[in-house]
């Protein structure tokens, strides 16, 4: 039998104030799949994303997440980065990972000290620098918060802008990383302005426009490399 998908949203509506962020989104995501969700700013990619990980409510329709509506009873099994890094400046990258670590509930010092080592040590970055975060370059920031999207071993990972400010060989180690999580299962949804840097290894690529997908494809079109 067929895996159900991961992710199902039905005519999901997201209104702010007058302004519709998402108008009528309809769509699954199936398992074990790189999705590349493209558009121009404002079309409804970092608004899709929230709504999938449960930090924004639909205003009408639903979203289901691993065979839930009850995105908070999922949400262990989502790993979410955002534009921003959310990361702790005043601390050093193992640092961060262990407090957010003990949110996870990976409480017990020798699991949480591994776990955080092998995610760090897995987007290139040294786990015994001992700089804070602050003091790191747009680049590195970017794959600590990847870091920090991978520490719960996410079974969906949803991705925003993760190449912001990353070089190129930076860029393609961290592809290459995205490609071995959905190699071994996980479903990814990737926003980026950048899709030439998936292209290689994207299932699908997926167009959205004024708050509505208008087209999936399994190749990306010229001219938006």
């Amino acid at each position: 039998m067929p895996t159900p998908p991961i992710v199902v949203a039905d005519g999901v509506i997201k209104q702010f104030g007058r302004f519709a962020a998402l108008r009528g989104v309809t769509a699954d995501f199936a398992s074990g799949r790189l999705y590349v969700i493209l558009g121009d700013n404002g079309a409804g990619k970092t608004t899709l994303l929230r709504t999938i990980a449960g930090l924004a409510q639909p205003t009408r329709g639903t979203i289901s997440v691993l065979g839930s509506k009850e995105i908070k009873s999922v949400r262990a099994q989502i790993g979410y980065m955002a534009h921003p890094s959310l990361l702790y400046d005043e601390m050093s990258g193992m640092e961060n990972l262990r407090y957010f670590a003990g949110l996870y509930g990976i409480e017990d010092d020798q699991s949480a000290n591994q776990r955080c080592r092998e995610v760090i040590a897995s987007v290139k970055l040294d786990p015994e620098l001992p700089r804070p975060v602050g003091q790191y370059s747009q680049g590195m920031r970017q794959r600590m918060s990847l870091a920090r999207a991978l520490l719960n071993d996410p079974k969906l990972l949803l991705l925003d802008e993760p190449f912001s400010n990353v070089d190129s060989r930076s860029a393609q180690e961290m592809s290459g990383l995205l490609a071995q999580m959905r190699n071994r299962g996980k479903t990814l949804l990737v926003v980026t302005h950048q899709p030439g840097i998936l292209e290689s290894v994207a299932d699908e690529f997926v167009w959205m426009d004024a708050g509505k997908i208008v087209d999936r494809t399994a190749k990306l079109r010229e001219g938006t490399r």
